[in-house]
């Protein structure tokens, strides 16, 4: 089984619109010239999960504003009805600033949403920030999985507010048992990942690693952290439409892991942690 644990959608609507301004701000911050691989809808996901032999593409939504996440929770429930067919699962949103925190997990917990995406860079809070910490309590209380950014985001300032120190405040004081740091733990900073969070209870995500032309994970560095902190505990993930999930794939599959951690990372730790 292969699980993309790592993917965006936006309503056709403005799914456009919200990207072209994205690939935007990322020249106007580094002057490199990301595209876009898909259309950044569901139908385009679902195309591209199906053509790649992917079995299934999380979502994972983020809420900007307090009040956009009761609507995304009903989107993704509504994306969730066709996961059979469609090959795409939405995980749920909250935002730190979200004062019914608990009535939302509640909601996303019923829903089956199986677990929520934070991004601390979007949403312009610290990830060890008390707001943030009461949220991954009673997320954990209820089995959720924690999504989060970490590391630099590149089309946003350079104020990074996901970093390795945050995340150890966060296992001091929570320690939440399923705990996902997307970007192999915080992109752009992996001697420091390295350094301070291998081996930690802590999943990493391959999302949006191995890109052409722009800083990334080298090879050496990627087999180095599998190996120290564990094949049981990285996601394969993409970042898709940000990254091209038949390339992700394939860099994988060339590092040369043994064929029993690449089928962990391709799947089976997934399959495990959301309980597919």
């Amino acid at each position: 089984m292969i699980i993309d644990t790592h993917t965006h959608t936006f309503p056709d609507r403005i799914a456009a619109r919200a990207l072209a301004g994205m690939e935007k701000s990322i020249v106007d911050k580094h002057d490199w010239n990301v595209k876009i691989k898909v259309a950044g809808t569901r139908d385009a996901l679902s195309e591209s999960t199906k053509k790649n032999g992917v079995d299934i593409s999380v979502v994972v939504p983020v809420a900007t504003k307090p009040e956009q996440s009761a609507s995304i929770n009903e989107f993704a429930a509504q994306t969730n009805e066709k996961t059979k067919e469609t090959g795409v699962f939405s995980l749920g949103a909250i935002h730190p600033d979200n004062e019914d925190y608990k009535d939302i997990l509640d909601d996303i917990k019923k829903k089956g949403l199986k677990g929520i995406k934070v991004h601390p860079d979007y949403q312009k809070v610290e990830f060890d920030d008390p707001r943030y910490l009461r949220i991954f309590k009673y997320a954990d209380e209820l089995g959720l999985v924690i999504v989060t950014h970490a590391g630099e985001d590149i089309g946003l300032p350079e104020k990074i507010h996901c970093t390795p120190d945050m995340v150890l405040n966060v296992l001091n004081k929570v320690n939440p048992k399923k705990l996902v740091l997307a970007h192999m733990g915080g992109w752009n900073l992996w001697d420091e990942v390295e350094e301070k969070l291998v081996g930690k209870n802590v999943y990493f995500d391959t999302a949006f690693s191995f890109e052409k032309g722009i800083p990334h994970l080298e090879k050496e560095q990627f087999l180095r952290i599998v190996e120290k902190h564990g094949a049981d505990k990285i996601l394969f993930a993409t970042d898709s439409p940000w990254s091209d999930q038949g390339y992700t794939l394939e860099r994988l599959k060339e590092f040369g892991m043994p064929e029993k951690a690449l089928n962990l990372i391709l799947g089976e730790n997934a399959k495990k942690l959301f309980e597919f």
